[in-house]
């Protein structure tokens, strides 16, 4: 199935060259999990602090269920820093 995967700030940098807008097309297996994906591009666990599906927030006893239907967006924030 087809969707699409978002990384941001500090995590941007793990994606592939050709990510657009933070942005890579996955083909991925109907029983992917979040957690699955967010190994899949290295990011650490830890560093993956806000995980969303189409803009809802996923606990992180969540993130092994698989929940990603074909046409989804998961996006992943790192915790925010700054002063």
């Amino acid at each position: 199935m087809q969707i699409q995967f978002k990384l941001y700030a500090t995590l941007a940098e793990l994606l592939p060259e050709d990510a657009v807008n933070n942005t890579v097309s996955l083909d991925v297996p109907v029983d992917v999990t979040p957690h699955q994906l967010i190994d899949q591009f290295n990011v650490p666990r830890p560093k993956a602090h806000l995980v969303l599906v189409n803009g809802v927030y996923i606990e992180p006893e969540n993130r092994d269920d698989p929940l990603l239907k074909p046409g989804d967006t998961l996006i992943i924030f790192p915790p925010v820093t700054g002063g």
